[in-house]
Parts: structure tokens; C-alpha cells; sequence
């Protein structure tokens, strides 16, 4: 007599994706991650916004825009080859230089045939039926892919001017983080800045120039230093290229991942003399030198940091004519708790006849005018408004698209109360999601730490291919023990008090933002570390899914 065998379910038939991988974004990280996808042998498909590559190079165009990162470390290291050959003109590049190395890169390796350009996402959802992500543009056909990389970075979604009355403005205004391609013509004009930060700091100084007036609109003060920029000879270039293996152990190794050795100093270890001698030649390297090789205490011992914030008020005091606006211009906060910019000429430019300072902090512009600026005190016209407000940054991207993870939830629900993550690449119930430039990677120089991320995005797909898997993803347990870490982290230095100030490390830029730490404050070495542990130890905290 036969025996009738159990019936058993049968797994329904693995459902092929139009694509292995899809990444969002063509700046630095997008083409390092398609670069490495590709000589893995995957299918890639890479969407831009814009209509090259570059990503927030790309829309940042605006006047006097350059990196604050010396150029020979703002690059990427995968390709001795690539270094050989490129050189770059400036030491800390300008916006011009940024774009063509990038676009070299592209079309070095070949990458150009895998991006589609001017392509904005509107929706990335996650299927757990079939375990792929749709990807959905605004124009055109939703692609399905098993691996999804959000390299859309940090500086994508810009805060918008907040003000009433814009649309009655009679003049020309622009956000310098959608700056046209066209140039804007500046002469005999009455231009207004509204901002004091980074970007701010260099348009200033080059608007200036030709300008009529120009007013500069200051709600916080920054501590911004020198940047000592300067062209690179053939005979510099030379040794930079023979010393690049120096240059990446330096940058491995530094703090912010830049190309500088540590000061191997303690604040409280020397005299006042000392300090000032110290502070001296800080200042005049340039750059994040007067942060990183004068004392390595600046930002964790209060005596350290009051000394260095009082040596830079003594230099605004010293180079600013006008003591009135010296005065205004000399923050009284922590130094660094807001990221100090690089400026080239900016305190000497309030020293031209045709620059002035307005000071929002107790009377904030109220309304845009058909005929300019009005505060609470007065209104001032304007030919020209130009606005350096900043972005939703660091979360932006991915809260501002719609991207659904398992059960539907958006990416927006579930950093309602604050970005969670794991390592800063990967979200609990966001099966094959990898981010770059993400919440909770370290605030430091980013093409190195881009190139960390990617090498561990690379490792954690092959994990899943070469064993028969089909997603990984982190385990709440892991990714409430790494958001702790990220608070235990800040809370040894001094730069949670930066939300006095609204830092956008922490979310305090953004009304209604909530706010959390956005960044990995360890140090770059120690995250490089976190990684290749990860790696090495096989993926702990993370689930593999059949």
C-alpha cells in the first residue's frame, strides 16, 4: 500500500529585479559607490537630479565656493593611477576644480553609461513579498532592485527662506544652494546676504568686488580662520604625489580625517607664552591647522577652548577697523561648538567702504518688501537678495523623499523623534538599505570617510550573496546601542553646546527638527575601526534573511 507523503508549501519563485543595485545620487559618494558596485560585478543603475555629476558640487556653484579641505586629501584614494594623474591647481579647490575631478573620475572608469541624469526620485518602497526595492522617479518607470544606496548626502535639502513677502520682491533674489549656471552680474548693484555661516563667509568677500553695497545679515556670529589658500606648483604637485601613502596614513589617523598629524600637545602643559606662540602658527598654516595642531584639548577642556576663542575675537578685534562691528563680529560662544568656517579675506572685507554688517539677533528681518529687507527697526532696500540659510541637513535626504521600509513605515515615522542607525549606513526594518554621508557617520573630512563606508557596503552585499541570503539588516538591539554610543560620544566634548547656537550637527538649524546627534564624535580612526570590525567579525548586530 503507498504511502501519501505531507504536502508541503511550496516558496513562491524568486521574483528577478530589474536591477541588482540602485543609487541615488552622483556626487562623491554615489561614484564611489558605483565604482565599486560595478567591479563587483553588479547590475548598477545611478540616479542624478542634476545634469552631471557632481551632487551638492553640482548645485553649490555659487561665487567664491571652494573646498576647506586641502585638495590632495578631498579625493578619493582607491586608484593609484588616479592620483598619478590628476592635478589639482589650488590647495583648497574651488568649485571648478571639485566638478572636473569628478567628472573625470567618471569617465576614467567609465561610469557615465550607468548614471541617468537630470532624475529626481519620488518614492522608494521595499516589498517583503518579493524582498526588492521599486524605485519610482518623477518622470518615467519604477524600477525594482535587490540593493538600494542613498548617496544623495549631507547638503541636499536647503531650508527654505522662512520670511513673509518674498513673492513681492522687486529685485532679483537666489539660494546659494541652487545657484544658477548663468552668471550673476553684481555691478553697481545694492546686494544683501542673509546668513553668516560657511557659505555666507565665501560669497562675501567675492561679491564684494563689484558690488555697490553689500550688507551682510548676522543672526550668530562664527569663528571663522584663515584659509591661506594658494596655488600648487609642478614641484609641490610632484611631492605630493610621491608622498601619497604618507598623506592617507595621516588622514587614516587624524581625528577629521584630514592630511595632518596630531599636535601631541595638552593646553594645560604649557605657559601663556606658550600658548600664544602655539596659537601663532595655527593661525597662519591655515585652515583646520589652528584646530588640530595647536592643542589636542580644544574642544573637550574649557580652559583650552576659552583660550583659543579669545585668541581668534583678538584677531577680528585686530584686523576689523570699525570696533562697533569687530564687536559683533567676535562670538561668545564655545569655539567649534558651530563648525568654524575657512574664510579668504572675510574680516578684511567689512573694512571696504561698501560692506556693512546688520545685526538680526535682537531685531530679526520680519518681512521681504517689495523694495528690500524689513526688520523690526527698519527696512532696508535691496537690488540683489541673496540667501545662505543652510539645509535640512544630514537626514534631509531621506526624510524628504518618500522611502517605506517594512510594514509601509517611512523613513520620516521612524526618525520622528530623532535618526537612529546603525554605523550610520543601515536602518532596523529597511531590509538592503545602505546610506552615505547618513546620520551618526563621523563629522569629518568626507570623501575618506565615503570610501570607509563604501568598502563596508561592498563587504556586507557580498555577505549576503555568497551565502545564499537574500537581505541584511540591523537589529534594534544594535542600533539602540550604537545611538547611545553617539550620545556617550558628544558628551565627552564640548560641542553639545552647540544647540545654543543651532548647529546643524545636532538638528538645531531646522524649526520643529528634533534634535539629536547627527554625527559619530569618536574620531575618524575609531569609526575606520568600527568597520573593519564589522567586517571582520562577520556582521555582528546584523540579520541575515533567507
Amino acid at each position: 500500500m503507498s504511502v501519501k507523503s505531507e504536502a508541503r508549501p511550496v516558496a513562491p519563485p524568486a521574483v528577478a529585479p530589474d536591477v541588482e543595485a540602485i543609487i541615488v545620487g552622483a556626487g562623491f559618494g554615489g561614484i564611489r559607490a558605483l565604482y565599486e558596485l560595478r567591479q563587483m560585478g553588479l547590475s548598477v543603475k545611478a540616479f542624478e537630479a542634476g545634469s552631471d555629476v557632481g551632487g551638492a558640487w553640482y548645485w553649490n556653484r555659487y561665487p567664491g565656493a571652494r573646498t576647506d579641505t586641502e585638495a590632495w586629501a578631498y579625493c578619493y584614494s582607491f586608484s593609484k593611477e588616479l592620483q598619478d594623474e590628476w592635478d589639482w591647481p589650488e590647495r583648497m579647490p574651488s568649485w571648478e576644480h571639485v566638478v572636473a575631478y569628478q567628472r573625470y573620475v567618471v569617465d576614467r572608469f567609465d561610469l557615465r553609461r550607468h548614471i541617468q541624469f537630470n532624475t529626481r526620485i519620488k518614492s522608494v518602497v521595499y516589498d517583503e513579498a518579493t524582498g526588492l526595492w521599486t524605485v519610482t522617479p518623477e518622470q518615467g518607470e519604477p524600477l525594482t532592485c535587490s540593493y538600494y544606496v542613498s548617496a544623495a548626502g549631507l547638503l541636499t535639502v536647503a531650508y527654505e527662506p522662512p520670511f513673509p513677502g518674498l513673492s513681492t520682491f522687486k529685485g532679483q533674489w537666489y539660494q546659494t544652494s541652487r545657484w544658477p549656471k548663468e552668471p550673476v552680474d553684481f555691478t553697481g548693484k545694492r546686494v544683501a546676504i542673509v546668513g553668516s555661516g560657511s557659505t555666507a563667509v565665501q560669497v562675501l568677500p567675492v561679491v564684494a568686488q563689484t558690488a555697490a553695497h553689500v550688507s551682510m545679515f548676522q543672526r550668530t556670529p562664527n569663528y571663522v580662520l584663515p584659509g591661506r589658500n594658494h596655488p600648487l606648483d609642478d614641484a609641490q604637485r610632484k611631492g605630493i604625489k610621491a608622498n601619497y601613502d604618507a598623506v592617507w596614513e595621516m588622514v587614516r589617523k587624524q581625528v577629521f580625517a584630514f592630511p595632518m598629524e596630531k599636535a601631541n600637545r595638552l593646553f594645560d602643559n604649557f605657559t601663556p607664552e606658550e600658548h600664544e606662540r602655539i596659537f601663532d602658527a595655527g593661525w597662519e598654516a591655515g585652515g583646520f591647522r589652528f584646530v588640530f595642531e595647536t592643542f589636542d584639548d580644544i574642544t573637550s577642556n574649557e580652559r583650552a577652548n576659552a583660550a583659543a576663542a579669545e585668541y581668534v575675537r583678538r584677531k577680528i578685534r585686530a584686523i576689523v577697523k570699525d570696533p562697533k562691528t569687530a564687536d559683533l563680529l567676535s562670538p561668545r560662544y564655545p569655539f567649534a561648538v558651530k563648525r568654524p568656517p575657512l574664510g579668504n579675506f572675510y574680516y578684511e572685507a567689512f573694512n571696504r567702504p561698501n560692506v556693512s554688517l546688520v545685526d538680526v539677533s535682537h531685531d530679526p528681518i520680519e518681512a521681504i518688501t517689495a523694495k528690500g529687507i524689513r526688520t523690526g527697526s527698519e527696512e532696508h532696500e535691496f537690488d540683489i537678495i541673496i540667501f545662505a540659510l543652510g539645509f535640512d541637513a544630514v537626514t534631509g535626504a531621506l526624510t524628504h523623499m518618500d522611502v517605506r521600509g517594512k510594514g509601509g513605515v517611512s523613513v520620516k515615522e521612524k526618525w520622528e523623534a530623532g535618526a537612529r542607525t546603525q554605523l550610520g549606513i543601515t536602518i532596523d526594518g529597511f531590509p538592503n538599505l545602505f546610506m552615505l554621508s547618513g546620520p551618526q557617520t563621523p563629522f569629518a573630512n568626507i570623501p575618506p570617510v565615503l570610501e570607509a563606508a563604501v568598502t563596508w557596503i561592498g563587504q556586507a552585499i557580498g555577505k549576503v550573496r555568497d551565502s545564499g541570503q537574500r537581505s541584511i539588516e540591523p537589529t534594534p538591539e544594535a542600533v539602540e546601542a550604537w545611538t547611545r554610543l553617539m550620545q556617550t560620544l558628544l558628551d565627552q566634548t564640548l560641542l553639545g553646546r552647540g544647540a545654543e547656537v543651532g548647529t546643524w550637527f545636532l538638528g538645531a538649524n531646522i524649526p520643529g527638527k528634533a534634535r539629536c546627534v547627527l554625527f559619530y564624535f569618536g574620531g575618524a580612526e575609531a569609526y575606520f575601526n568600527e568597520l573593519n570590525t564589522s567586517i571582520e567579525r562577520g556582521f555582528p548586530g546584523f540579520a541575515l534573511s533567507p
